[in-house]
């Protein structure tokens, strides 16, 4: 008889213990993601992808994650959302576009105990300068990656692409490429300017001209776009921008594409560069279990496998991996700057005024180089450069910050006309 009550006491105790795994958290809620858009944005799918696989590699069950789609960067749709995942338990939540920031701040002052992670913002690096005005929580962090490098790897491509259709003795004409960018944001401006140095370290008489859509996913003007540049003369164009409307100009024109954050199977295809969110997304969730903390603005690079640039394409000419692998290799090492001042110059900024030049905060040598530059590394919504950012012969793109601040129109660049 003690030895059945003994059984049937270490079986109750059994049942009890998974009952306690259970209520300590096995189908409690852990991370949730906000997207812009759905899976037809290549941008939003690259987050979405990477979240998953996060989600599988940490052992979270469906149950444990969400993913929400269509959250406009406008309104309170994406504080609503925040709020709703905060308060049902979830210990950390994502938004993956800029105007997204201003909420998801919000939220966090709300809730300090949940975590709320932000792509591309800039006011989580406020709470790391004592002379900022406007901290941020502890629990707000931003994230993003040093995309430059694979832009500018995707440009080596290609200038390759360009050699081998019309040889080493390029014409003027024959070196003109476009690029359509979303918004003149300092994040598009450093992508197209690195994708631009790495094409001009191969052919040096490249010039691009860029046409801005003013929106991060439209579809009909990202093609419009890409077709007035193409008819403008580009011979290769490539983008910032999150629908297929790019690739499919390029297919319809049979002009060789660059793509971002996704791969197509057409014969214009060249090469695509990305940031892998894999890596940032497993870091936050160790930090929703508790297994670790997050940084409060996190850049990834090539050696943590946060910039990637995809599988070759169709068109990509021969000999290409291995430039490629050279050029990393060297990326990596140091040896190759892609903010190399040398390598560029800012005339044409210094004579423009503009918004999209800020040349009053340049100043340049004889010969039209960098040798300082005023960025708006502290984003107090003032717009002004207050940092020089320019040090050892090199632009330190978002080494102060994790989101770019580049957003100098460099000689060989021009701003066509909106489409």
């Amino acid at each position: 008889m003690k030895k059945l009550l003994t059984l049937v006491l270490a079986a109750m105790l059994a049942v009890g213990c998974c009952f306690g795994l259970a209520s300590c958290g096995k189908g409690d809620p852990v991370v949730a993601l906000i997207c812009l858009h759905g899976t037809t944005s290549s941008y939003d799918k690259n987050f979405i992808d990477a979240f998953e696989a996060a989600c599988e590699a940490k052992g979270l069950t469906e149950e444990q994650y969400t993913i929400v789609t269509d959250i406009p960067e406008e309104g309170d749709d994406c504080y609503n959302k925040a709020v709703q995942f905060a308060s049902s338990g979830y210990k950390a939540v994502f938004a993956d576009s800029f105007g997204h920031e201003a909420n998801m701040l919000k939220a966090a002052k709300e809730y300090p105990e949940v975590q709320f992670c932000h792509a591309t913002g800039t006011k989580a690096s406020l709470s790391l300068d004592d002379d900022a005005t406007n901290d941020t929580p502890a629990n707000f962090h931003n994230a993003f990656a040093s995309i430059y490098e694979g832009r500018y790897l995707a440009g080596v491509a290609a200038g390759l692409k360009l050699i081998e259709l019309y040889g080493d003795d390029i014409t003027n004409d024959e070196a003109k490429i476009g690029y359509v960018g979303a918004h003149p944001y300092a994040e598009v401006i450093s992508g197209y300017t690195t994708f631009y140095l790495g094409v001009k370290s191969i052919v040096s008489n490249v010039t691009m001209e860029v046409k801005y859509t003013y929106s991060w996913y439209d579809e009909v003007k990202e093609k419009a776009s890409a077709l007035a540049l193409i008819n403008n003369g580009a011979k290769l164009v490539s983008g910032h921008a999150d629908s297929m409307g790019v690739p499919a100009a390029c297919k319809e024109k049979n002009v060789p594409n660059v793509f971002y954050n996704g791969t197509t199977t057409e014969d214009t295809f060249v090469i695509a560069s990305k940031i892998n969110w894999q890596p940032y997304f497993e870091k936050m969730i160790d930090a929703a279990l508790g297994k670790g903390t997050l940084e409060k603005d996190y850049c990834g690079n090539l050696q943590t496998g946060s910039v990637q640039i995809t599988a070759l394409g169709k068109a990509a000419a021969e000999g290409t991996q291995a430039k490629l692998d050279e050029v990393k290799a060297k990326l990596i090492s140091g040896e190759i700057k892609v903010f190399n001042t040398a390598n560029f110059t800012v005339r044409n900024a210094k004579a423009d005024d503009s918004a999209f030049s800020k040349a009053s905060a340049i100043t340049m040598d004889a010969d039209g180089h960098l040798t300082a530059y005023l960025a708006d590394v502290i984003d107090v919504g003032n717009y002004e450069g207050e940092t020089n950012v320019v040090e050892n012969g090199y632009f330190a793109e978002s080494s102060l910050r994790s989101a770019p601040y580049f957003d100098i129109v460099i000689d060989g660049i021009t701003i066509g006309a909106e489409a």
